[in-house]
């Protein structure tokens, strides 16, 4: 019975189908090596229950041929070529005994004891390298659990990696926030400093313009009282003794009183100019008491609009700006805080008249400042009356950017020096909070803009 060649071919077998295992190529020989293995072992059964053996041994070598053959050829087992050292000794063994025991029987029975011998050796050479080859695949299996042991470690070792990278970005990124933020909280902090800096200057600039206003006043009143005394003195002059003179010296005399009463009505009303703008100077510098009263817009509109330019022009002499009117008479009182709507109306003109200023600087000789202040009585929505105030310039206008922005306190978009940022704020909150009105923006960047203050009129 040939079982040394059926167990070399099945072990040949068996290594080819654990090579090729888990490739692409598994699939198609997985059955073919089933009909192999099928084949060898039908073989074997046939051989135990026949009488044939010499053929069944010429058979086993032509499969075993076929099969080193194939392992060889084949492309898909060159990984495989290196089981071929193992298995020719025995191929080569069995090959020449059954050779000789074919070719001369005598010559096979005399040396048999080699025979077997060589044949003992090509089992042990194939036994030895099956051990070598399931301690060299331990050996693989273990290096492979190893570099996958690793590979899971790198792995884990890498996500705690890039955790600790995520973590650490997301720790830098709330320092970055809370930097910013005490940033922006010193920013303002020190805006608050200079602005309460300012605001005591300004309380103490308060004080001393209300006393100077105080001790120009009592001059200013004996002025005027004077003028009108003297003008109605000059008329009984004229109505009596001027009466009985010739008709001559009457002429002369009449010339000159008219003159005197001339010069004495332009004292009157250049006095009570003066007068009004000490009594502007004395309500501005007061401290608000908050009570309202019926006020005529219009007039303090007008008071305001001359009062800023006159500051600016006291500022910068070369400043010039066309101011135009359109105040609706009929709009009337208005109940409100005259200080509280002066401060408004003075803010928002002299951004007006500091705008155009800074456009007529780099804008050709053709443009020409104006600021347009308009009023008159509208219907809201709800149905109430209300007073529409609008201021407008032709300056170099408000950014998109800044819109957002523009009732922010402490955001200016003036140099430094040039604004506190709390005016327009401070404006706001006067006529929404104050009032119970609106104040609204409009604007075009270096065309213009246009303030729209709405005042409940009932």
């Amino acid at each position: 019975m040939s079982l040394f060649p059926f167990l070399t071919i099945l072990f040949l077998v068996q290594y080819l189908n654990k090579k090729l295992k888990g490739s692409s190529v598994y699939p198609k020989w997985k059955d073919i090596f089933l009909i192999v293995q099928f084949i060898i072992v039908a073989l074997l059964v046939v051989e135990a229950v026949t009488s044939s053996r010499p053929w069944f041994n010429w058979i086993w070598n032509f499969l075993l041929f076929v099969s080193i053959g194939a392992v060889l050829k084949v492309h898909e087992f060159r990984k495989a070529r290196p089981v071929i050292v193992a298995v020719l000794p025995m191929f080569f063994v069995a090959l020449v005994e059954d050779s000789v025991k074919l070719l001369n029987r005598d010559f096979y029975e005399r040396w048999d004891d080699y025979f077997s011998a060589a044949t003992f050796f090509a089992v042990v050479w194939l036994l030895a390298f099956v051990f070598i080859i399931r301690k060299q695949q331990k050996a693989q299996e273990q290096e492979l659990l190893r570099r996958l042991a690793e590979d899971a470690q790198n792995r884990i070792i890498a996500e705690r990696k890039a955790a600790l990278e995520i973590e650490v970005q997301e720790r830098t990124g709330e320092l970055l926030a809370q930097k910013e933020e005490l940033e922006k909280i010193v920013l303002q902090l020190q805006a608050t400093q200079t602005q309460l800096v300012q605001q005591e200057k300004l309380a103490s600039l308060g004080e001393l313009t209300a006393g100077i206003a105080h001790e120009i006043q009592n001059p200013l009143n004996f002025v005027n009282n004077f003028a009108e005394v003297s003008a109605e003195l000059l008329e009984e002059l004229k109505a009596g003794p001027l009466q009985n003179i010739s008709e001559s010296d009457k002429e002369y005399a009449d010339e000159i009183l008219q003159d005197l009463k001339q010069n004495l009505s332009k004292i009157v009303f250049h006095g009570k100019r003066a007068d009004g703008i000490v009594k502007g100077m004395l309500m501005h510098s007061r401290t608000n008491t908050g009570k309202k009263e019926p006020t005529d817009i219009n007039a303090l509109a007008d008071e305001y609009l001359r009062l800023s330019y006159h500051g600016l022009r006291a500022k910068d002499k070369s400043f010039n700006s066309a101011m135009h009117t359109d105040l609706d008479p009929s709009v009337g009182m208005v109940e409100a805080v005259p200080q509280d709507i002066g401060r408004v109306l003075l803010n928002i003109f002299n951004n007006a008249f500091y705008s155009v200023s800074e456009k007529k600087k780099i804008q050709p000789e053709t443009y020409g400042p104006a600021v347009w202040v308009s009023s008159r009585k509208i219907v809201s929505e709800n149905g109430t009356e209300m007073l529409e105030l609008v201021i407008r310039d032709n300056g170099m206008g408000i950014p998109e950017t800044v819109l957002e922005k523009l009732y922010q306190p402490f955001f200016t978009t003036k140099p430094a020096g040039q604004g506190t940022g709390l005016g327009l704020s401070i404006s706001y909150d006067i006529i929404t909070k104050g009032h119970n009105g609106e104040m609204k923006v409009d604007s075009k960047e270096g065309e213009f803009a246009e303030f729209t203050i709405l005042l409940p009129l009932a």
